[in-house]
């Protein structure tokens, strides 16, 4: 089923719960770290939908749908992509790594590696920082590696949601 995007704005919640327990999902999940801006989380549940993850995890003190900003921004993909709140990333990433997630961060440190050079592992969790702060030290500790893109001009880096959205594209297309 493809909607476009007047009828996913318009769609219901029973609908989209729906879809999801009949979409064969991927094995990927996002993870947003302290993502506090409404409009890169509703662009993130877009995101989610495109790639067909498995759910998004929403960490930290941050709005959750239903929420104006984020229904606008991801066009009511909230409503068909299915997501959780936890309270910490570190919890969040715990529970993950138990289930057997790769989890990798997409952020730029010493120990980065180029995001076309990773050996990308199902299931995957991605993990996502805020604009301000990136991902967290402690959540960067429970990360199996770092992601980064490389940067050619005078900014030193994309917005979170670009960087996320270049480097899952690269992971699923890994999938086989």
């Amino acid at each position: 089923m493809k909607l476009n995007s007047h009828q996913l704005r318009k769609s219901s919640v029973g609908q989209g719960s729906h879809h999801q327990k009949n979409s064969k999902k991927n094995p990927i999940v996002l993870v947003l770290d302290n993502v506090l801006d409404t409009y890169n989380i509703g662009s993130f549940f877009r995101l989610g939908d495109a790639l067909n993850v498995a759910k998004i995890y929403l960490c930290g003190p941050v709005v959750t749908p239903p929420n104006l900003k984020i229904h606008r921004a991801s066009i009511g993909t909230w409503k068909w992509v299915p997501w959780e709140h936890y309270f910490t990333t570190d919890e969040c990433l715990i529970k993950l790594k138990k289930e057997g997630y790769q989890i990798i961060a997409c952020e730029q440190n010493k120990n980065s590696v180029l995001y076309n050079k990773t050996n990308y592992k199902f299931p995957l969790a991605i993990v996502a920082g805020s604009e301000m702060n990136g991902v967290g030290e402690s959540s960067l500790k429970l990360c199996d590696q770092v992601v980064e893109i490389p940067m050619y001009g005078v900014n030193k880096s994309l917005n979170v949601l670009v960087a996320t959205s270049v480097i899952s594209f690269k992971a699923i297309s890994e999938l086989k």
